[in-house]
């Protein structure tokens, strides 16, 4: 049972057509103004996976491009870090990644390489 997605030519909004069989003939109208010139739209895919799998593609490659010695680098990278696993940054975490970005290194990071260990990450 598919949704076909349309682009209505008129109004330019999209509209989703269920469908109950694949098979089934398909005279969509726009939702938003009842207009039968759509255009058929590709539509987005969702890939489900296991958070093991999204670790472990996040774990190979993740900080190539990092300067760890840059904390601007180090901020953008935890954003987006924090960004592709969808785990919200809270306030604490928000405020430490504003000092980052405006050039300060972390306080927890400091001259100690280990520092940076999973305390630093709790706020995410």
């Amino acid at each position: 049972m598919p949704i076909y997605e349309f682009r209505c030519n008129s109004c330019r909004k999209r509209t989703s057509v269920f469908v109950r069989s694949m098979s089934a003939t398909v005279v969509p109208a726009c939702s938003h103004c009842g207009a039968g010139d759509l255009t058929r739209l590709f539509s987005r895919v969702a890939v489900l996976r296991s958070e093991e799998a999204a670790l472990d593609d996040f774990a190979e490659g993740s900080m190539g491009d990092v300067d760890e010695s840059d904390p601007r680098s180090m901020a953008r990278w935890l954003r987006r870090m924090s960004h592709d696993m969808g785990e919200p940054i809270d306030a604490e975490m928000e405020a430490e990644l504003d000092r980052m970005e405006a050039g300060a290194m972390s306080e927890e990071v400091g001259d100690d390489e280990d520092a940076f260990d999973d305390s630093f990450m709790e706020g995410m």
